[in-house]
């Protein structure tokens, strides 16, 4: 297994299937199903900061969190994706990681209409 890099914690909404690949892949994730799947969002902000981890998420209030409240984050991924299956949001996960990885290191970063913006 090749170590990674890029850091992750998963939000719940995320889903097991990604959870389990990154971790296959050989990336260091938290998933925070196994920790608290009731954490708040502001704590889930915090340890991901704390650990420099990357944050995947499909909740917009992370936004709200870095943008208007000022959070310190590690990066963000927002995935908008709400409509996909399983196997389709890992698609887009591998995508994003094959073709971005290095670019989305720290970033806030959002994946809709087949697009990803980073900021």
């Amino acid at each position: 297994m090749i170590k990674k890099e890029l850091k992750f914690i998963v939000d719940v909404g995320v889903g097991k299937k990604i959870e389990n690949w990154l971790s296959v892949q050989g990336y260091c994730t938290k998933n925070i199903r196994d920790l608290n799947p009731c954490m708040p969002d502001n704590e889930i902000l915090k340890i991901a900061s704390q650990e420099k981890r990357m944050v995947i998420t499909m909740d917009k209030d992370f936004g709200e969190l870095v943008y208007s409240s000022n959070l310190p984050h590690a990066g963000i991924l927002l995935l908008r994706i709400e409509d996909f299956n399983a196997a389709e949001k890992l698609a887009v996960i591998k995508k994003i990681l094959q073709e971005h990885q290095q670019e989305i290191i720290g970033k806030f970063c959002v994946f809709k209409d087949n697009k990803l913006r980073i900021r």
